[in-house]
Formats: C-alpha cells, structure tokens, sequence
C-alpha cells in the first residue's frame, strides 16, 4: 500500500507556487503570463487568513481574488498530495539550481554543463568552483569567463542588499504575512514590526521584525524557509536579511527574552535618536548593550535593571516614554526628559467620522449607500460625501443638474441607517484661486473639501497666490492632499507654505491629513508647523471605495508623526459639534 504524504500548509503551496513561476518566467514567451498568475497565486495563499485545507475542501478556491480553475486545481494538488503536476514537468525540462543559477546571468545551457561536468546546483558552488580554477577547463567557458563570474556573484550579492523603497501599506502587507509565518515558530513569544514601518514612515526601504524567542538561531533557520524568499544576505546566529521575490528586503532579529525590548528600540530607530538615547546613557554611567544587526551605538542600562519594556528603558534614562512615531530627533527627546511631551496623540479609536469619501456619483467604485453602510459596520457615527467637482470632468465632477439627485439619494440613505450623512464636495481650486461651484451652492453643502488637481507646474508665487485666495473664501472650508504629492512618483508642488499656514490661521479653514497611502499628505514637518498656529485638522481617508476606508489607519499614523493631539483633530468631534464646525456658511 503507498504511503500518503502529508498534506502541505499554506507556506508549503506558497513555496511551490513560487517555483512554479520562477521556472516559467525562465522558459519566458507567453509562459511569462502564466508565471504572474503564479505569482499572484503564492501571495494570495501566503496572506490568507482562512484555513487553506477549509478554502480547498470546500471548492472556494475560484472565490479568492486572482485565482482561476488552472490556478485551483495545482493548489488542490500540492494541498491534498504535496506534489504539482505543473511543477513536475517543468523540473524535467531544467538542470538542478536553474533558478538560483540563473540569477548570475547564466544560460540554461551553461548551467547544465555546469551541473553535468561538476555537480554544481548553486551559486556557493559555482563561486567556490571559480575560486578553485575548475570552471575554465569547461567547453563554452575559459578563464576570462571564470574571472567574470566571479566578479558577477560579488555584484549580484552587493545588489542583493539594495531594494526600492514601498509605500506604507505594501510594507505592511508583506509584513503581515511573514510575521504570520513566523508565528507558526516554537518558542516564539512576540513578534513585532521595527523600523521605518513602525515609526510610520511614509515609505519603507527595509521590512525590520524583532522577535522574543528563546531558540534564536531555530527561529532564524525557520525564518529563511518563508516559501517568497529569493535571496538571503547577512545570515548570522540572531539576525538575518532576506529579498522576497516581490523586491521587498526583510529583516529579522531573533532577541532572547532578556534583550528583546532593547533590541526592539534600537531596531524600531531611527538611528539619530537611538544616537542621542545612547549619548544620554553613557553620561548617565549605566553600561548595557543592546543586541540587534543595527545596534552600532544602542542604549545602554544598568546591568542589574530588568527592562521588559520599552518603557522601562526610557523610565531607566530619566524620560516619558516615547511613541514609535516621534523617534525622528526632532525635540521629542528633549521633550520627554522635561516631561512635556503630548500624552493624548490622536489615536485610531479617537476617530468619530470619515471625511472625504467619493462614490459612483464621480470617481469612486461603490454607491452611497455602500459606503455609508461600510462606514456605519466600522463604529462611525458620520460619513461626509465628497464627490469631485464639475471641473474635475476627468474623475466624473458632478455637474449641478447632478447634484440635487445625489441630495436626494442621499436623504433616502438617512433614512435607512442611524449613521449621519453629510452631503459634501471635493471642490477644485482653479487656477485664480476660486472653488468650482457658486457661493449659494457651496453654501448649501455641510463640507466643503478644497483641492488642487491641475496645473500643478505653475511657479512658487502664483500657486502660493492661488491658495491663499482659495482659503480666505468665507466659506468653511478643508485644503484637501495639501501639496499634492504622489509618493515615489510625484513631488510636492512649489508654494510658500508657510504663508499659506498664516493666512489659514486667519481665515475659516482647517488642513486635512490625507489617509490615501499613495499620498499621506500634507507632510509631518508641515503639520507640526501648523499647529504653532493653532489650526485644526481633519484625518481624512479619501476613499474611493469601501476597502479604501481603511486608509484612516495611515492618515493616523502619519498625523502622529506630526505630533497631532486629540483635540486638535476635528473629527473626533462628536455629529453635532464635527457638523457646526464644518458648516460652510
């Protein structure tokens, strides 16, 4: 009788998944298209919060987005036998280590000669082969060829440690997911994010995870098996930095119990205020180091102090704990040893309504009955509609014969839920300055958000000129995605904004933090600017979809930074007091 094999798990399918697409991006042509569908298929099972073995055995295969019955019925394979018909011929038409081969250059036909005449199924073996002389002997090769490849594998180990930067919630995906994987680990008691991600940055360059464990070196061993890992650089007994196949740079530092909130600050940085922490510690004579892969210059305490938090480490250097978010060097230490620093930063459960919110009416993809009902499942009291403007004819700007429809949709809505609609706009800033509906329309809307979606090249003067009148109108009124940034692809445009701030701070206007994660605007050191000021804010989402009311997460993220105090952020305001301040005339 044969023995069954065991049934993969999620990670194992992944990994399979993974292979499959690699080897068929190499055969290249139209099998290029199918190894994205594979791609795309190892994420999905990778981050799937559902038990795989339920999804298989119940056919709900074909019900989770990007997976087809092509797709399916590999998965259905590897799960229930371990094994994928489509990866098992695809290994027959490839010599062993094509894949990783491959990654220095190599030709399919190179690497089989390799793997015949000498064995090699690596890039260690290949350098090591090189290093001995024995691949210049070889037909098709020859000692310069020997020489270059030498030199490729050192580059191709120096590129291994670059990666591009990603916006916050790609970050935070993947994140997830290997911290998922993680946690299926023994001995692992917490696994937290560090770095950029848990300081909020708007972009991430690399993933950093701290983990309390008491087997280090099995964590880090269990760690490099995570089915999307193409390359692992830096390997060490507690610490170890991987590149997944999607270009994102992972790193992990395995901290046993007794270290792990030392290493988790100086792996959460950033590194100019672990600096200064450490910089105070040793005037302050106490001498214990942090164990972590970017501890250069960690914080040291005393030897016989138990630090099981974070915050016992900043209580042990004479300060107020201080949030992930601040750790920039900006004040925030010299703060915290004054005992200034802000105890009621905003946080997501202070959040009351969602604001900026589009729907079918312009540019969104669900109704206003769908996105107020989201809305409402989510705990918020009030949702503000604010479908683009007649201007933006390019994102379906509601027109005014439109506009006394979408009201009265919106009162039929009201009265099916117990949530409060407020009927708004996205109104563009044109190019004098001037919003895109008339005064005694604009009057008539409960808010009003202003914002710029053209001509975003003009000079610093006039575009500085064009906002100051937009926000002296005497309407109440949000300057929407202030400077109009796309991250990582589109730059702030020029203004005095400081002049700008002032001329806010005089009129009936208030600044939004935008919770778009492709923009995140207006910037921390602006915000922080105007608060000297004293304007108000509102955490937006600019959703233009349910999934999209999500963003409020970054929008919070991003205003802490800027060191947003509850109070100063309107919609935590209850519905009547949010809708009075709102109210345009």
């Amino acid at each position: 009788m044969r023995e069954q094999k065991s049934r993969l798990d999620k990670f194992g399918v992944a990994a399979a998944l993974q292979e499959i697409a690699a080897l068929l991006e190499l055969k290249g042509g139209k099998d290029r298209f199918k190894a994205r569908a594979y791609q795309t298929g190892a994420r999905v099972i990778a981050g799937m919060a559902e038990d795989i073995g339920d999804v298989v055995l119940q056919n709900r295969l074909t019900s989770m987005r990007g997976i087809g019955a092509a797709l399916a019925s590999q998965i259905e394979q590897l799960y229930l036998t371990g094994e994928s018909s489509v990866l098992r011929g695809l290994k027959r038409e490839f010599p062993p280590g094509i894949i990783e081969l491959s990654g220095v250059g190599l030709s399919t036909s190179k690497i089989r000669t390799l793997h015949e005449a000498l064995g090699i199924t690596s890039v260690a073996e290949l350098k090591a082969a090189a290093e001995a002389g024995r691949i210049r002997n070889l037909k098709s090769f020859g000692a310069k060829t020997e020489q270059k490849l030498l030199e490729t594998i050192a580059n191709h180990g120096r590129r291994g440690k670059t990666a591009d930067r990603l916006h916050l919630h790609h970050a935070l995906r993947i994140a997830e997911q290997v911290v998922n994987y993680l946690q299926t680990a023994r001995d692992t008691n917490e696994i937290s994010f560090a770095g950029s991600l848990r300081r909020w940055k708007e972009t991430v360059g690399t993933i950093r995870l701290v983990a309390n464990t008491k087997r280090p070196a099995a964590l880090i061993e269990h760690f490099i098996r995570f089915p999307l890992i193409v390359g692992v650089h830096d390997q060490q007994e507690e610490a170890c930095t991987v590149q997944l196949a999607e270009g994102a740079r992972v790193s992990l530092v395995a901290a046993r119990p007794a270290d792990f909130a030392l290493a988790l600050l100086t792996e959460t940085g950033s590194q100019a205020h672990v600096n200064k922490l450490q910089q105070i510690a040793s005037e302050s004579g106490t001498q214990r180091a942090a164990k972590g892969k970017r501890s250069k210059t960690p914080p040291r305490t005393s030897a016989r102090t138990k630090l099981q938090t974070e915050e016992d480490i900043y209580q042990q250097l004479g300060m107020q704990y201080i949030p992930p978010e601040l750790r920039e060097d900006e004040g925030e230490i010299e703060a915290a040893l004054a005992g200034k620093l802000p105890q009621d930063l905003v946080s997501l459960g202070d959040i009351r309504g969602m604001v900026h919110c589009h729907t079918t009416y312009s540019d969104g993809k669900h109704s206003i009955a769908e996105m107020v009902r989201a809305a409402e499942a989510m705990g918020m009291k009030y949702i503000t509609i604010t479908d683009h403007s007649p201007t933006a004819f390019y994102a379906g700007g509601v027109t005014l014969d439109r506009l006394k429809r979408q009201w009265d949709e919106i009162d039929e809505v009201q009265e099916q839920v117990k949530i409060k609609i407020l009927r708004g706009t996205e109104s563009d800033i044109v190019a004098d300055g001037h919003l895109d509906y008339p005064d005694r329309i604009l009057e008539q809307f409960d808010v009003i958000v202003a914002s710029i979606h053209s001509r975003y090249k003009m000079d610093a003067a006039r575009m500085t000129q064009r906002i100051e009148t937009a926000m002296r109108q005497p309407v109440f009124k949000i300057w929407g995605h202030a400077l109009g940034r796309k991250l990582l692809s589109r730059p702030p445009f020029e203004c005095d904004v400081e002049r700008i701030l002032d001329v806010i701070a005089e009129s009936r206007a208030a600044i939004e933090v935008n919770g778009d994660p492709y923009r995140l605007d207006m910037e921390p050191r602006w915000i922080r600017e105007a608060r000297k000021r004293k304007i108000k804010f509102v955490i937006s989402v600019d959703a233009h979809s349910t999934g999209a009311l999500q963003n409020l997460k970054y929008g919070v993220g991003i205003a802490r930074r800027g060191w947003l105090r509850r109070g100063e952020v309107l919609n935590t305001l209850g519905t009547t007091a949010f809708a009075n301040a709102m109210r345009p005339a």
